[in-house]
């Protein structure tokens, strides 16, 4: 009994400490948005995006309003968003996005990862060829016509759309990002998250061992609080 507790108790941890990292970087979302485009989220569509991606991870409303109104204070950090590129082990390319208020701080952080993960941090343009940068929309599946989704969007920048088990998925251009969003405002379609992402050109297949050596990588550098996310070339 004793030990079916210990684990319960151990997952329970797991997911508040995952919930409370998502919460972080949503909040730094929040302060970079405010601080390029001020506070009015009917004004400003990246302050709009970091509401939606809050919505998703469950962050509680006062939660979102604390973080609008220190963004509003003298005294916040100033958030500068900053891709590292390097390489994990067996050759696996990684794009890792960041935002922090201490650059030295964070590639400090990144160099000791690759280190330790036996793996090489690069230059900038060293693997960003190895990948598109892309916007990625998550919206809910129930009661949309894909067919009639799918003429609706192509003119807003919709490259790819596909219907997965926990919503659609819609791939647009990085440029075509911000239209892509308002074209689903206008049709009164909430996205579950909108991201900008990092999509391999080719993927590298590895072993299963070669695998856990990459993902122990990744996990140390997701746990990162300056770290928004880690992109691979893994297949």
């Amino acid at each position: 009994m004793g030990r079916i507790f210990e684990k319960r108790k151990h997952k329970i941890f797991a997911r508040m400490d995952k919930m409370a990292k998502a919460f972080t970087k949503i909040g730094k979302e929040i302060a970079i948005a405010v601080k390029n485009g001020g506070a009015d989220a009917e004004n400003n569509p990246r302050l709009r995006l970091a509401i939606q991606n809050a919505k998703a991870v469950n962050m509680p409303k006062d939660r979102v309003d604390a973080a609008i109104k220190r963004a509003t204070s003298k005294d916040s950090s100033n958030y500068e968003e900053i891709t590292y590129e390097g390489y994990a082990p067996h050759g696996i390319a990684l794009m890792i996005d960041c935002a922090t208020d201490n650059p030295t701080r964070t590639v400090a952080n990144i160099r000791m990862y690759f280190s330790k993960g036996n793996g090489s941090l690069g230059t900038s343009g060293s693997v960003a060829f190895m990948f598109d940068r892309k916007g990625v929309f998550k919206i809910a599946g129930e009661g949309i016509s894909l067919d009639d989704l799918e003429l609706d969007l192509i003119d807003f920048g919709a490259e790819d759309i596909e219907q997965e088990e926990d919503g659609i998925y819609i791939t647009t251009r990085f440029s075509d990002f911000g239209s892509m969003l308002k074209g689903l405002e206008s049709k009164g379609i909430v996205p579950v998250s909108s991201e900008k992402q990092w999509l391999p050109i080719n993927s590298k297949e590895v072993t299963n061992a070669e695998a856990e050596e990459v993902y122990k990588l990744v996990e140390m550098m997701e746990d990162d609080d300056d770290v928004f996310a880690v992109y691979h070339t893994m297949a």
